[in-house]
């Protein structure tokens, strides 16, 4: 079976970026922004995605292009070992980890969007939020937004995946700039704006450890690294494509519109006198919702909002899917559309489950993730720079620039060395904060630093590049 390709450039682009994007930008980081410290929090993120992101983003287009393969079939491929294709499994956990909660609060969004034209939770949207968010009806507003992102997903790369996102992103980015010019015109809009953007140091003294990991797992959440997506997306791209380049334009693309959401939600929650930070999942559901309704024009404006909300969380939704898709149809030889088919089933069962079940949804939306995105983005970036060694400074310049090439070394010594070990802190602290352990920063480092040695050590090759 002829295995399918990006139709153009563009294509590729937008539709990574819209994996990127998605509730991870528009829902996920003023949430976050708003409980780490406002801009202190915000320049935490952006050296974090310049540092990690993007590195680790480049480190999976070299092993799906390489490979052209699903991320399980990658991995095992490449290093000519099982034993790699089980550590590769890891995706497919973290994809059926991430669409179980993501749907449900896709769900959510469609009711909001409906909801919008009649203004139905403008009253009390504390309450209306509430009623919605879990039950038998969130898990019925769930299977909708998943037969959505099925039908999508089984159409293809071509004439699914790719049309789809080449009109959801440029309407995401319109609709976005569109509510930010007006928002930042609002009474009291520039509390917000001081708050989002004016840089204060305090929190950063106060609070560093946690700042940085909650930083970089948002980071890692809105680039779509660590689960696999961006391997199999890469899979379908040509060689005679510059990685970096491309990585450069999703990286910059996704953290403008995440800088854009904050834009449109800060101005507004400060108009109103809302607090930030407050209602945890909810956040901008309620404060949102509660600042549309009492602004002129909240009807019209409350439509645009959540319209774009959906189509960003559409265009997540389908890469989700397309990672378990491309593995039964490249490992087992399924058809698209039985692979589809199977697995929205098996979605059906598992969302249904978290929409019914409010604490499994914490768990699943918040530590369960982080960690699987942690664990699998520093396995991908150890193959990287310790198994394709010299493979993948060769992958890396294919199809690139002078100044791509003369960076490529330099690449690897980051994502082979220094970028795992933030990794494993990272990973090591979250593991300790699940198990309520009491963190000690010293002995996390040393623990850190002997673990490393011992990966590096372990995944040595003559014929590494590092």
């Amino acid at each position: 079976m002829a295995r399918e390709s990006w139709n153009t450039r563009v294509g590729f682009i937008l539709a990574a970026v819209g994996s990127a994007v998605g509730l991870g930008n528009i829902w996920r980081f003023p949430w976050m922004t708003a409980e780490n410290g406002g801009s202190a929090f915000l320049l935490v993120y952006l050296l974090i995605i310049v540092a990690v992101g993007v590195p680790g983003l480049l480190g999976e287009f070299v092993i799906g292009r390489r490979a052209n393969r699903n991320p399980v079939g990658a991995l095992a491929s490449l290093s000519g070992s099982k034993r790699w294709g089980y550590v590769g499994l890891i995706t497919v956990v973290t994809a059926l980890s991430l669409l179980s909660f993501y749907s449900v609060v896709g769900g959510w969004i469609i009711r909001y969007f409906l909801g919008s034209f009649t203004g139905a939770y403008f009253a009390q949207p504390g309450a209306y939020f509430e009623a919605i968010n879990f039950g038998w009806e969130a898990a019925g507003f769930h299977v909708l937004f998943l037969a959505i992102t099925g039908t999508i997903v089984y159409a293809g790369v071509r004439r699914g995946i790719e049309i789809a996102t080449k009109v959801m992103m440029p309407s995401i980015v319109v609709l976005l700039v569109g509510l930010a010019a007006w928002a930042v015109t609002q009474p009291g809009a520039g509390a917000g704006l001081d708050f989002y953007l004016a840089f204060e140091m305090a929190p950063l003294r106060e609070n560093f450890f946690d700042i940085l990991l909650a930083a970089a797992g948002q980071a890692l959440f809105t680039l779509s690294v660590g689960a696999g997506t961006m391997i199999t997306y890469a899979s379908y791209i040509g060689e005679d494509r510059s990685l970096a380049a491309d990585g450069v334009a999703i990286g910059v693309t996704n953290t403008f519109v995440g800088v854009l959401a904050g834009l449109v939600v800060f101005p507004l929650l400060f108009a109103q006198g809302i607090e930030v930070g407050a209602g945890g999942p909810g956040a901008l559901f309620v404060s949102i919702a509660g600042a549309f309704s009492a602004l002129p024009g909240g009807v019209i404006l409350s439509v645009g909002f959540f319209g774009v909300v959906t189509l960003a969380a559409l265009s997540s939704s389908i890469s989700m899917l397309e990672i378990p898709v491309s593995y039964l149809v490249d490992e087992f030889g399924f058809s698209r559309a039985k692979a589809t088919g199977g697995l929205v089933l098996v979605y059906l069962v598992t969302g249904t489950y978290v929409a019914l079940t409010p604490g499994v949804f914490d768990f699943v939306a918040g530590t369960l993730v982080d960690l699987l995105l942690t664990g699998g983005l520093l396995a991908f970036l150890l193959f990287v720079g310790w198994v394709l060694g010299q493979t993948a400074i060769e992958e890396f310049e294919m199809g690139a620039g002078a100044i791509s090439r003369s960076i490529s070394h330099p690449w690897l010594y980051a994502v082979g060395v220094v970028l795992p070990l933030f990794l494993l802190f990272t990973l090591l602290t979250g593991i300790l904060g699940v198990f309520e352990v009491s963190i000690d920063t010293t002995w996390t480092l040393v623990a850190t630093a002997i673990l490393g040695l011992v990966a590096f050590v372990g995944l040595r090759h003559p014929e590494s590049a590092i």
